[in-house]
């Protein structure tokens, strides 16, 4: 993302964060996790700001928070989520780090916080860790039905199987979809399948288009790229998890018009690749950001959806968490 680098501190002045002194996030107990490091970090509160954030109806902000830290962080650059099942979650950054942390929520389920935040370098096929950029480059991940940590790269684009969360192994390659992708704008969605497929099998989206259903025996074309190539103010797709209540899937998508007009938007994806209407539209001159990563689940009778932005390790940006939930 080189171009979003360039971005002037006036988009700083112009995003807003609740004026709160930052506390720590708790450190982990490393016990029994091989190859996992405490990863520092401050906490932030964060609303929706002035107004700027559209949402539609049944559609409810759950509290946020930016996560602040320090030059060099592995925390900085996160291109997406998912959830763990327990409380927790698992993020990708577009370096080649891994993080894992636990969400803290208050009494009324409000998103207030992250704890326990490790990270770890994922490797390459011979064990090494990934090094350089053209090969760490991921975008995506998802958690099959059987546990498998799938996470999709660009610039070398490919998808590759990490197996279990809890056991992760050297990478294997997995299904991926034989289309050609522009250098920097890959495979940026990821998701597992619905819950009422026969296989275990993932759902991936290009950047700038295209829709593929994938099984270990191949990919299927959903959705067809365009013919051509977007403008750059254009939406692109940067984030995918499954609807839980088994309806398709939600999408994020992220809209740059230089020099600092960043908006993210979150819409439904149907099971024949068409996007439904926007349910979350955010932009300036309320919180908006470079949003990349989304997490979907059930919380009662409501879906709680998780939006995660990449701060591109720019001080002008913010690496934020924002709650929402869908009734």
């Amino acid at each position: 993302m080189t171009r979003l680098r360039r971005l002037a501190a006036v988009w700083a002045a112009l995003s807003l964060t609740a004026c709160a002194t930052a506390l720590s996030a708790p450190q982990p107990n490393l016990a029994g996790m091989d190859g996992w490091t405490y990863a520092p970090a401050q906490l932030k509160p964060v609303g929706l700001g002035l107004p700027g954030a559209v949402l539609a109806p049944g559609v409810h902000f759950a509290g946020g928070v930016e996560i602040v830290a320090g030059l060099g962080s592995p925390l900085h650059g996160l291109s997406d989520l998912k959830l763990t099942g327990d409380g927790g979650f698992v993020a990708v950054s577009d370096a080649g780090d891994l993080v894992r942390g636990e969400l803290r929520l208050d009494a009324r389920g409000r998103l207030i916080g992250v704890d326990h935040l490790a990270t770890r370098r994922l490797t390459l096929e011979d064990g090494g860790p990934i090094i350089d950029k053209v090969d760490g480059d991921a975008e995506g991940l998802a958690l099959t039905r059987s546990g498998d940590l799938l996470i999709s790269f660009e610039r070398r684009h490919r998808i590759w199987n990490y197996g279990p969360l809890s056991a992760l192994k050297t990478p294997t390659p997995a299904a991926s979809p034989d289309a050609v992708f522009p250098d920097n704008e890959g495979l940026e969605g990821l998701a597992a399948a619905l819950p009422g497929d026969r296989q275990d099998g993932w759902r991936a989206a290009g950047e700038t288009g295209g829709v593929w259903d994938c099984t270990s025996a191949g990919c299927r074309l959903v959705a067809s790229q365009p013919t051509e190539a977007p403008q750059s103010a254009d939406y692109r797709n940067t984030g995918l998890d499954r609807d839980p209540s088994g309806d398709g899937w939600f999408m994020v998508q992220r809209r740059y018009s230089p020099p600092f007009d960043m908006r993210g938007r979150l819409r439904r994806l149907s099971s024949d690749g068409t996007p439904g209407p926007v349910l979350i539209e955010l932009k300036l001159p309320g919180t908006t950001d470079n949003f990349e990563g989304v997490a979907a689940e059930r919380r009662g009778r409501a879906t709680r959806l998780y939006l995660l932005s990449d701060d591109n390790a720019n001080p002008a940006q913010r690496t934020l968490l924002l709650a929402f939930d869908l009734r």
